[in-house]
C-alpha cells in the first residue's frame, strides 16, 4: 500500500534550509520516493495555512518510508530542516 509524506513548512531560516535541501534529493533517491507535488505558494481553500512550502511525496510502501525517514543519512540533515524551520508532517497510507 502506498505512503504519503505530507509537510507543511515555514521556512524561518532560508540558509539553514538550503544546508537540508544540498543533500535531500541525493537521499531520497535512494529509496523509491517520488516527489508529486512542491509548491511554495499553495492555495488556500479551507482553515488557516501559516506555512511557505507545502511538500508531497509518495512511497510505494512504509518499508520505503521507514527506510528514507530512519536512515542515518537523513536524520544527519534533518537537524538542519528543524533548527531552520517549523514545520508540521504526516504520514497517510491508501491506494485509489
Amino acid at each position: 500500500m502506498s505512503c504519503y509524506f505530507i509537510a507543511n513548512i515555514r521556512i524561518r531560516d532560508g540558509k539553514g534550509y538550503q544546508k537540508y535541501l544540498d543533500r535531500a534529493g541525493e537521499i531520497f533517491a535512494k529509496h523509491n520516493g517520488e516527489y508529486l507535488a512542491l509548491d511554495n505558494q499553495p492555495e488556500l481553500l479551507e482553515g488557516n495555512w501559516d506555512y511557505t512550502r507545502a511538500v508531497l511525496i509518495r512511497f510505494d510502501n512504509r518499508e520505503d518510508f521507514n527506510a528514507w525517514y530512519h536512515s542515518d543519512e537523513y536524520q544527519e540533515i534533518l537537524k538542519y530542516r528543524l533548527l531552520s524551520s517549523d514545520s508540521d508532517a504526516i504520514l497517510v497510507e491508501g491506494e485509489f
